[in-house]
């Protein structure tokens, strides 16, 4: 995962509606769009812009089936920006100076 791909999977569940969606779909695995809408405050037009943007960076895909969309967390692009973080988190050498334990 590159820098940009990492800072733009942060971007994305940085807004609090994608991140609810993101757990939502950790939760109960695919879900309609239909679905989503009745979880949340937001209109279709809303929805549709939010999962755009999640699957233009991969972090959710879309298959459609006619008119509806059923929409699955990519776990595998979630796992790079845990793993991305954990190379950030190597040990620390002085707990002293960082405040880790």
């Amino acid at each position: 995962m590159t820098n940009e791909e990492f800072i733009n999977g942060l971007k994305v569940i940085n807004d609090s509606t994608r991140l609810l969606i993101t757990q939502m779909l950790s939760k109960n695995g695919t879900m309609c769009a239909c679905k989503i809408l009745e979880e949340l405050n937001i209109t279709q037009g809303t929805l549709s812009h939010h999962m755009k943007v999640m699957v233009s960076v991969g972090l959710i895909t879309c298959e459609r089936d006619g008119k509806w969309c059923h929409y699955t967390l990519a776990k595998c692009r979630i796992k790079e920006l845990a793993s991305f973080l954990e190379q950030l988190a190597e040990p620390c050498s002085n707990n002293d100076l960082c405040g880790c334990r």
